[in-house]
């Protein structure tokens, strides 16, 4: 899903969210989705017994990322994936409401996720209209991004 998710980005000229290149084939890729698989909480959306998306919670940002925890108790998206040839089916927006039902599962009144601010903000509206609110922007070297808190408890 991921390499799909990078040919059709760059198939809409979106060339700087996450590259030109595979994300298989991007340095510590394959490393970075065995650990989201291993070490963090993974969450798969199926649809007729195929993987249509992909959910990962952690506790926190990822430390590589210039983002600072939470002064409270979090849950932090560290991916949020659907198959873009079932766009439009509320894949994303089924799991980020499953994200929201873990958190409040847990205890914890804080659900927190970083995106990619650019391209017009349209990432930044998903997230928006699926009850987040933009709180901290950021820059990863170029890349702009936007994090964003949801309140579960």
């Amino acid at each position: 899903m991921l390499d799909s998710a990078v040919a059709w980005m760059n198939d809409r000229g979106n060339t700087e969210q996450w590259g030109t290149t595979p994300y298989s084939q991007t340095p510590g890729g394959r490393e970075r989705v065995e650990r989201y698989m291993t070490k963090n909480v993974p969450y798969i959306a199926e649809l007729n017994g195929t993987s249509v998306g992909a959910l990962v919670l952690d506790s926190g940002p990822s430390p590589q990322m210039p983002i600072a925890p939470a002064e409270e108790p979090e849950r932090y998206i560290r991916l949020l994936i659907s198959d873009r040839h079932h766009a439009g089916l509320g894949i994303g927006a089924a799991l980020l409401a499953h994200a929201a039902e873990e958190t409040r599962r847990a205890g914890v009144a804080l659900l927190r996720v970083d995106c990619w601010a650019g391209g017009g903000g349209a990432l930044v509206g998903f997230y928006e209209r699926n009850g987040f609110t933009p709180t901290d922007r950021f820059l990863s070297g170029a890349w702009p991004g936007q994090i964003l808190a949801r309140r579960v408890v």
